[in-house]
């Protein structure tokens, strides 16, 4: 979960809800992404699911996903982040 900075927040919400679900399809193991406007004290929420706990690792590091990530981290003010397996 994220929250953005003031400047622009709608925009960068749309501008990174876009980025992050264009990756669905093209990342090995990415079996679904989304990204919605959260109402917990958060201004956006992802969530993802993967194949393996491998393929989590595999995403991380893919340049779609790294491009990305420099994205979100322009726009973000705080971030939290929990990984389980279900």
């Amino acid at each position: 979960m994220w929250n953005l900075k003031d400047e622009n927040k709608e925009e960068n919400a749309l501008h990174i809800k876009r980025a992050l679900e264009d990756l669905n399809g093209k990342i090995p193991g990415l079996l679904r992404l989304t990204v919605n406007r959260a109402y917990n004290g958060f201004d956006l929420c992802l969530y993802s699911e993967f194949e393996t706990r491998a393929d989590v690792l595999s995403y991380r590091d893919n340049p779609l996903h790294v491009a990305c990530q420099q994205i979100v981290h322009a726009a973000m003010s705080e971030r939290v982040v929990c990984n389980y397996e279900g």
